[in-house]
């Protein structure tokens, strides 16, 4: 019997309610999958967890069970699609039913003449010629909804890393560059965007494709002695810098009247309370929060009516600042560079694509979560240069926590909004800076080193964690201690790690045996190699600068 356009409307609806209904299951197939990957759980194992979804998750043995029914679904999907190319392009083109009419709904129907005894449907619906379009559009709707869902699981390392870029430090580069140099410098911060992102992208494939974090990788391809170098060079590093985070924070919370022993207390209270969850996705929610709060110096640049002429002169048209270049200025500039690709930035986003979970085909969505990051870097530090150029021109400035201080009798809403974003951006960086040291310290010694694990679990991961929180923030607290050294000695120490760290990350995005069609390509490594040519030569110099200041002048 032939299919009439009445037959194929219903038949049309039936598909409609199933495709509605197994998308709702098909999204608790995502979650239960994602969860049991991350948890490490192989087959035989059971679990009664309450994940937050409403239901427990069943025994894991569901999963493969889980597994058939998407690759149905992925089967009923393609069908549905040629459903619609076919028999939905024959309902809105009428031009065969003029000469007979189309029995079934599959690629292998045939045709019926105009003398059978099937039903005639001479008329055309009014809708029959937009039909076609609106399904288009339905469909691409539908399938860009779900690549924003699958982003907003995914993305999380590439945002957070580089937003805890504009830690304790680099705030007060930015406050000092906008004090010293006004809007001179913005062209200069805008190209360092691209910068990050093509240096940060290269870890989420690395991570993704190798499974490893990046102390790890260092150490299975050039060998024990270059790997213990990064670890205990990195170590260092980050342990002096997460002094600097704590020197942040105290000096932006004494703006308020904390005591400096309360601020530390509390730090490691909040710190520590973010990782003994058990879970990875937890620990992130909650530093994306902080991530938000490091966006509050942008409302603070509209509160100063800057001058957007004199803004996008100088944040398109490269020039130095009156006066030429001079020894402070390129102090200003090497400082602005390594406030910008931080050796501690590489292992952390690394391991964290690791500890998430990633995996090859989710590379895409994390290049975009890295380049979402960079913009949202720049944007801030554009903001708060914006702002101290507006009310503070040519005024000495030495750190974040004076400006404040300084702007508070012109505009006290302002002064508060600088320190507040201070300190959230010391907690954001120390945060991010102690967990790249334990995971580098777990990949390299063999421990248990996840998020996604308890404490009893992974024992040394979170010692480790909780013993460079407490010693860092202890020097902070002694009384006289040389916190100027240290915010120097931080300098020349990341100096030494960042050249050999990009050059380690370029050889192994070289490796066509470990990275596969993941490889840099030619026009990666041209990009690549230069800016590790340009950071290696500047931070040298950089390094160089920091120990005898008056080389340049």
């Amino acid at each position: 019997m032939a299919t009439t356009v009445k037959q194929w409307e219903e038949a049309w609806s039936r598909l409609v309610e199933a495709r509605k209904k197994l998308r709702s299951f098909e999204r608790s197939v995502a979650i239960v999958r994602h969860i049991l990957i991350l948890d490490n759980i192989k087959p035989g194992d059971t679990i009664s967890l309450d994940y937050g979804f409403g239901e427990p998750v069943p025994p894991v043995e569901v999963l493969m069970a889980l597994e058939k029914f998407d690759k149905a679904l992925r089967r009923e999907d393609g069908a549905f699609r040629r459903l619609r190319k076919s028999d939905m392009a024959a309902v809105a083109n009428r031009r065969e039913f003029g000469g007979g009419e189309r029995r079934g709904l599959g690629s292998s129907s045939s045709w019926v003449e105009p003398n059978s005894t099937a039903i005639a449907t001479p008329t055309e619906p009014i809708w029959a010629g937009k039909l076609n379009i609106f399904a288009r559009l339905f469909y691409q709707f539908r399938r860009s909804a779900k690549a924003l869902r699958m982003f907003a699981v995914i993305a999380g390392p590439g945002i957070i890393v580089m937003v805890a870029d504009n830690d304790a430090g680099g705030i007060t580069t930015y406050t000092v560059t906008g004090a010293k140099y006004g809007n001179h410098l913005l062209w200069f911060l805008i190209l360092l965007g691209p910068v990050a992102y093509f240096v940060q992208e290269m870890t989420v494939r690395l991570g993704a494709v190798t499974k490893r974090g990046h102390a790890e990788a260092i150490f299975c391809a050039f060998g024990s002695f270059w790997g213990w170098f990064s670890l205990l060079d990195l170590v260092l590093t980050d342990w002096l810098t997460m002094i600097t985070e704590f020197i942040g924070m105290t000096a932006a919370m004494s703006i308020f009247g904390v005591p400096a022993w309360i601020t530390v207390i509390g730090c490691w209270l909040v710190m520590g309370a973010m990782i003994v969850t058990g879970r990875y996705w937890t620990w992130e929610k909650i530093a994306l929060v902080f991530c938000v709060g490091n966006l509050i110096y942008i409302p603070a640049a509209f509160m100063v009516h800057p001058s957007l002429s004199d803004i996008f002169r100088n944040s398109l048209v490269p020039h130095f600042p009156p006066g030429g270049f001079t020894n402070d200025l390129f102090f200003l500039l090497m400082a602005n560079i390594g406030t910008t690709i931080a050796p501690w930035m590489l292992f952390f986003q690394q391991s964290s694509v690791v500890d998430k979970g990633l995996q090859e085909k989710d590379i895409s969505f994390g290049q975009w979560d890295t380049a979402i990051g960079s913009f949202l870097t720049v944007i801030v530090a554009t903001f708060l240069i914006i702002v101290c150029a507006k009310l503070l021109p040519g005024k000495p400035v030495e750190s974040a926590a004076e400006a404040a201080i300084q702007i508070m009798p012109t505009s006290k809403y302002v002064g508060t909004i600088i320190a507040i974003g201070l300190f959230d951006a010391g907690l954001l960086g120390a945060i991010c800076i102690s967990l790249a040291s334990s995971w580098a310290f777990g990949e390299v010694f063999g421990w248990a080193h996840s998020l996604n694990k308890k404490i009893q679990e992974a024992p040394w991961f979170y010692a480790y964690y909780f013993f460079d929180l407490v010693l860092a923030g202890t020097v902070v607290l002694i009384p006289k201690a040389p916190l100027v050294l240290i915010t120097l000695f931080v300098q020349v120490i990341a100096t030494t790690l960042l050249p050999a760290a990009l050059v380690f990350l370029i050889l192994l995005l070289n490796d066509e045996k470990t990275m596969g069609k993941y490889v840099n390509t030619t026009w990666q490594n041209v990009v690549n190699i230069s800016i590790v040519v340009f950071i290696i030569v500047v931070s040298t110099m950089y390094g160089v600068s920091t120990l005898f200041p008056n080389l340049l002048q």
